[in-house]
């Protein structure tokens, strides 16, 4: 059996500077990196120190996030994390959009793709309730508009599971638009999601370790492509608390995350 390689999601450590990020990935030994990217807090010499930083940890960046389609004219902001993606060698850019009109966000889209040609880079569209694509079908019909690429729709087992997608659903999405996934665990009930304060509250603070929750995250690893790498979107109040020394926490994160790997098939 091979296990998959994995990536230590920004997330888990929302207050980790870009450099802080790059250590966690590295003394916790993750194949992977991943890296958040603000505009107020990015310059063109951040972009010089991060790209010297991840080669001298031997450190290699699986997306840099998150590119948020705004309502409205493109905004340059986007293509230039593209540029930034780029620089310092991440394979992906994660995207969602708040702009419920969807020919807009495939029009958004593919300036992104067409930003991104001659680079590794590929742009993954990422549904969740708590934007404007709510679905796997929502998004496939954008990125149906979407031409050229390399592009993809980026599945998170929390999102997944709490738009409706199915396993099966799954196979219904070209295999080239897979690039790589997010992998967590949760509570198996849902909370009102109705509710948006409850949907973000449930993205970001009340996942788990896989295996420690209710989600069906060997369900949908098995559905997707053999080989891809998965970001470990480990997001959690608790396991903030438990572990607030960021190098701490990836660490853990690390351990548990092989652990249930080595019990998939």
């Amino acid at each position: 059996m091979t296990i998959p390689v994995i990536s230590f999601a920004a997330g888990i450590t929302p207050e980790a500077t870009p450099a802080q990020l790059v250590e966690c990935a590295a003394q916790a030994e993750f194949d992977y990196g991943g890296m958040w990217v603000e505009k107020d807090d990015w310059t063109p010499a951040t972009t010089r120190a991060i790209r010297k930083h991840l080669t001298d940890a031997d450190v290699r960046l699986l997306d840099l996030e998150v590119l948020w389609i705004m309502p409205g004219p493109p905004d340059p902001w986007l293509e230039e994390m593209v540029d930034i993606a780029a620089e310092l060698g991440a394979a992906n850019v994660l995207c969602v959009s708040s702009d419920p009109d969807p020919d807009a966000t495939a029009a958004k889209l593919q300036r992104l793709v067409e930003r991104a040609a001659g680079t590794s880079v590929c742009i993954n569209l990422e549904f969740a309730l708590f934007t404007e694509v709510r679905s796997l079908d929502s998004a496939m019909a954008i990125m149906e508009q979407v031409e050229g690429g390399p592009k993809g729709i980026l599945f998170d087992t929390l999102h997944w599971s709490r738009t409706g997608t199915t396993t099966k659903d799954i196979a219904n999405v070209p295999l080239e638009w897979i690039s790589y996934a997010q992998l967590c665990d949760g509570p198996a009930q849902a909370p009102d999601l109705s509710d948006p304060n409850q949907i973000i509250d449930d993205a970001i603070n009340r996942r788990c370790a896989l295996g420690d929750g209710g989600l069906d995250a060997a369900g949908m690893k098995a559905a997707l492509p053999a080989g891809i790498a998965f970001a470990i979107e480990e997001r959690s109040q608790v396991l903030r608390d438990a572990y607030p020394d960021p190098i701490e926490r990836a660490k853990q994160v690390a351990k548990t995350t092989r652990a249930w790997l080595a019990t998939q098939p």
